[in-house]
């Protein structure tokens, strides 16, 4: 019989799963800079005759056909992260269900691709298909959060007002990653020549973009030091203040410089990092004691109830 999967096991597994919904992100991002979009031109199959790239599309089917491979890896990642937390002992609140949300969300994903690829890679459903990633990212990283520390109910660090506060920050994450990948859908790099674009203004849907990243870097600021003030946990608001910056002097650098690819795959890099600390700051805000927190007290209640 199999032993059960160590707190440690989980935990790795779980960092795994975040590690592999943002590469899987990169790596479309390179097929789309590589203007590799249509390098298999159908779906399921590469081309209406085979599974795998022929010459017919070169290098450009060799990548797309590359990144269609990663998920198979992805899902292994994210299958083992499933088992391990299924198998755990004490069964972890909330665990299973953010466990299987992720591994649900890679034939959603596989899915929307194959219309994406179908659809001649229509610039709403690339951006479908690159939010749905960022809403799995989110998801392992809070499962991550939980193979981390106890069970315990959450206790709130700070006043209620700093963590509505928090929502509110994690909305305007939310509104600028999608106000980005309109941006993404209304620019060059559609993915293949032949392929569309929203029609609306860039420069106009960039602007937009860029008031919400000068919004979303001065709430960061005011959070960061509303947390010094009182005391709170400033450290991760610190982080993810800094990983902003970073990501808003890549933007602005990319911009004044046409756009190239280099710096827009950096970007799309520093899109997922901004999302996963904004993420682990909030989840900061509240502390549900140490690992293995409540273990001991639910195994006490179970010896004491009647048989």
């Amino acid at each position: 019989m199999l032993s059960r999967p160590s707190p440690r096991t989980v935990r790795r597994l779980a960092l795994a799963s975040v590690v592999a919904n943002s590469a899987i992100v990169v790596t479309g991002g390179a097929v789309r800079l590589t203007a590799s979009g249509l390098g298999c031109p159908t779906w399921p199959r590469c081309t209406e005759t085979s599974y795998t790239p022929t010459a017919e599309y070169a290098v450009h089917g060799v990548i797309e056909f590359g990144n269609r491979l990663l998920t198979f890896v992805l899902t292994a990642v994210v299958a083992a992260c499933l088992v391990a937390v299924w198998r755990q002992r004490p069964v972890r609140p909330g665990m299973r269900a953010l466990a299987a949300a992720v591994f649900l969300g890679i034939p959603a994903q596989a899915l929307l691709g194959g219309v994406t690829v179908l659809t001649g890679l229509n610039p709403w459903t690339v951006m479908a298909h690159l939010l749905l990633s960022m809403v799995l990212i989110a998801l392992a990283v809070v499962l991550h959060q939980r193979a981390r520390e106890g069970d315990l109910p959450p206790r709130p660090l700070v006043a209620p007002p700093l963590r509505h506060l928090g929502t509110g920050l994690l909305v305007l994450v939310a509104a600028t990653l999608a106000v980005g990948a309109v941006v993404t859908g209304s620019g060059p790099h559609s993915g293949d020549p032949a392929a569309g674009r929203t029609g609306l203004d860039p420069a106009a849907v960039s602007q937009l973009h860029a008031d919400l990243v000068f919004l979303l870097v001065g709430v960061t600021v005011a959070f960061w030091l509303a947390l010094r003030a009182v005391g709170g946990p400033s450290r991760p608001m610190g982080v993810l203040l800094a990983v902003e910056l970073g990501q808003g002097a890549i933007g602005f650098v990319q911009y004044w410089n046409d756009l190239p690819v280099l710096l827009v795959g950096l970007h799309l890099v520093g899109a997922c990092l901004v999302l996963i600390t904004a993420v682990q700051a909030v989840l900061a805000l509240r502390d549900r004691g140490p690992l293995g927190a409540a273990a001991e007290p639910a195994r006490a209640a179970r010896q004491l109830a009647p048989a």
